[in-house]
């Protein structure tokens, strides 16, 4: 679950140490992200709107396994560890798609069966990237970070999801963003986080 200031970051969030999947030990993972007023009046804060999606939306892949990792020895007197916690950046269901702020969306792959109270609002696809990074380098004299990749084995495979809302809700339409704006307004303001 993760809220969302509005207006304010809503197009990605910080997955901490651990990466979207929807899977993990065998069960289904949804992710329920709500934006609310980031000026309230008062101490209320009403969700404006909400969008509740399977984690294979954020992310097909289920086999990566975070782990946390050190490095002993830096520093002028060698007794300092550097800590390897990664920190993942994820686009939201509001950066990746348009039509779902102001209501209440439920995003599933297009396999999910749903009950009759549902309507679509929306067909969704995701493409898998042509790369995959598979590791980094970082040096500490510059400040830089290196990513290595490689071929994307699944590359240009579509995962099909369908945007629903309920018979008596809005039914304007849930569409996907052009991926090279969602990739530039993730990073934009990935950075901006910094």
């Amino acid at each position: 679950m993760k809220g969302l200031a509005y207006p304010g970051r809503e197009v990605n969030y910080d997955c901490n140490s651990q990466v979207p999947s929807g899977s993990h030990n065998g069960r289904a993972i949804f992710y329920i992200f709500g934006r609310y007023p980031a000026g309230p009046d008062g101490d209320s804060y009403p969700v404006l709107d909400l969008v509740i999606c399977h984690g294979d939306f954020l992310n097909a892949d289920h086999d990566y396994v975070h782990k946390n990792k050190s490095v002993k020895g830096f520093g002028s007197y060698g007794d300092i560890m550097i800590r390897d916690r990664k920190m993942y950046v994820a686009p939201t269901p509001f950066g990746l798609t348009s039509g779902a702020a102001h209501d209440q969306t439920l995003i599933l792959p297009a396999d999910f069966r749903v009950k009759s109270r549902f309507c679509v609002v929306g067909k969704l696809t995701r493409r898998e990237a042509q790369k995959l990074i598979v590791g980094y380098t970082f040096d500490l004299r510059s400040n830089t970070l290196k990513p290595e990749s490689v071929v994307n084995p699944a590359a240009g495979t579509e995962h099909k999801f369908i945007a629903y809302r309920l018979k008596d809700s809005a039914t304007d339409e849930v569409a996907m963003r052009p991926p090279r704006e969602v990739i530039a307004e993730v990073a934009e303001a990935a950075e901006e986080d910094e």
